[in-house]
């Protein structure tokens, strides 16, 4: 279990959150949500501990494993790509990276042996003879092919680089998993290979992202840092939501009510504090006013973007018509046989395995790009 007792951040005068509070509980994946600036990936560093609190600590038991998503995706690049995923489970690849060098050795005596001996025990501990084959089937399963498997990192493109430095961090089954937007430059298959990964995985995920969609499928907690705060809901981003919600609704109702009683009580002080037969009535009204706190609502640091597209014309029913485009470069198939109507009101996604077939698809919509053909 890993937990945050009176955590405190700020940089300067700058605070980003007081006095955090939570317990994260292993079988639980939690979500942290908020606006750019609030602190979300801060507080992932805090957790992991690259980052020191202002006030206050975190704790977990002394042999549980972190893992963190690397985010600098050129810190690797002399090494191989099954390599770098090894190194998710760092005890682990040092031990092999020292093992490897004593048996290089060529005057190899016997303490070499004796400390081989005990690095091997160790190793078999960690499921070591297991680790290649374990880290190629999460890059086979991330979309990596075997024949990347042992390039370096430098020779890789970039979305390649992404996978596996995810790969990385799910390695050897850590204990507490920390995630920052893990889904950034994934495509859909990674996505939903790595959904049901998270669904599936038995320890603690902790995971910031902004894609709605991917924390209502993995999370069982929501942490939503904002108003200076980090509050834990139970349940997915839409449970967030309406909870969220609801209770900003309440504080207004209960605010609206208790100004309207406050008003109710200046009214009739200001009216009767000077009758002599009502003199205790009034005083007794203004205890009653001293009484009443309205609840602080504070600014949320969120802000929704509003974009009104104005057309010059009102549109038609029928926007587009697309009939049975086909498009074929440097004798690859992009597009086969695609069709579809757009009408006033809708609103698509394009989604697609190929990248490409997206941007040929728009390429040829906006006339830069002519089709094959059209078939009738």
């Amino acid at each position: 279990m890993l937990q945050a007792t009176g955590i405190s951040v700020r940089f300067g005068k700058r605070v980003l959150y007081e006095d955090v509070n939570i317990k994260f509980s292993k079988g639980c994946c939690y979500g942290i949500i908020g606006a750019n600036g609030t602190g979300k990936s801060t507080f992932l560093k805090v957790l992991s501990g690259e980052l020191e609190p202002s006030k206050g600590e975190v704790s977990k038991d002394k042999l549980e494993r972190i893992s963190v998503l690397n985010q600098n995706h050129f810190a690797f690049e002399e090494y191989s790509v099954i390599d770098t995923v090894i190194m998710g489970n760092k005890e682990l690849y040092d031990i092999k990276t020292e093992k490897d060098k004593i048996y290089s050795k060529p005057d190899f005596s016997e303490e070499d042996g004796m400390k081989a001996a005990k690095l091997e025990e160790r190793f078999a501990e960690l499921d070591g003879w297991n680790a290649e084959a374990s880290a190629e089937s999460l890059l086979n399963d991330l979309g990596i092919s075997p024949e990347k498997h042992y390039k370096l990192m430098s020779e890789l493109e970039a979305k390649d680089k992404v996978k596996v430095l995810l790969a990385q961090a799910l390695f050897g089954n850590p204990d507490i998993l920390l995630l920052d937007e893990p889904t950034n430059d994934l495509d859909l298959k990674a996505i939903s290979w790595l959904e049901e990964f998270l669904i599936n995985f038995e320890n603690t995920v902790i995971v910031v992202s902004h894609d709605r969609y991917f924390l209502n499928k993995v999370c069982t907690h929501i942490c939503d840092v904002d108003f200076g705060e980090i509050k834990l809901f139970p349940g997915n981003y839409d449970f967030w939501y309406e909870s969220s919600q609801l209770l900003q609704k309440q504080m207004r109702e209960q605010n609206k009510k208790k100004e309207e009683k406050i008003k109710e009580l200046q009214d009739f002080i200001a009216r009767f504090s000077a009758n002599a037969s009502k003199s205790k009535q009034a005083t007794s009204r203004k205890k009653s006013l001293e009484k009443i706190q309205l609840d602080e609502i504070k600014p949320s640091a969120r802000k929704y973007p509003y974009i009104d597209f104005k057309p010059d014309r009102l549109p038609g029913n029928e926007i587009l018509e697309v009939k049975n485009i086909c498009k074929t470069i440097n004798g690859e198939k992009i597009l086969n046989n695609i069709s579809f109507k757009v009408k006033e009101k809708d609103k698509i996604a394009v989604l697609a395995e190929n990248e490409n077939a997206i941007t040929v698809l728009f390429q040829i919509l906006s006339g830069e790009l002519e089709p094959d053909s059209r078939r009738n």
